[in-house]
């Protein structure tokens, strides 16, 4: 099933909030390492995009980065930090997973 999958990187930066560990949208101009990406899956809806976003993180801790699982905007997403990106990208191309980018057209 994760062959079949496609993830698309939100644009919206977000952070951990503290109290609660949910990921919550950052509102400052500032880039840094402590930023969240939500990497959202638009091949599946439903329970079945829950399902395949759980093991998308269960195959992303057997490479020890940290990653959450939530609702954001009404969908599902994987939420991961965004010093890891690279790794994720890698690791989740590695396993089958497409990676939708966006371009800019003119």
């Amino acid at each position: 099933m994760l062959q079949l999958s496609v993830v698309h990187r939100l644009p919206q930066r977000f952070r951990w909030a503290s109290d609660r560990h949910s990921a919550i949208e950052a509102d400052d101009g500032v880039t840094d390492d402590q930023d969240v990406i939500a990497l959202r899956l638009i091949s599946h809806d439903g329970n079945p995009a829950w399902e395949i976003l759980h093991q998308l993180r269960d195959v992303l801790a057997a490479i020890q980065v940290e990653c959450k699982v939530a609702e954001c905007e009404g969908q599902p997403c994987l939420f991961i930090q965004r010093s890891d990106e690279s790794a994720t990208n890698c690791c989740l191309k590695n396993q089958g997973v497409a990676i939708a980018e966006t371009f800019n057209g003119h």
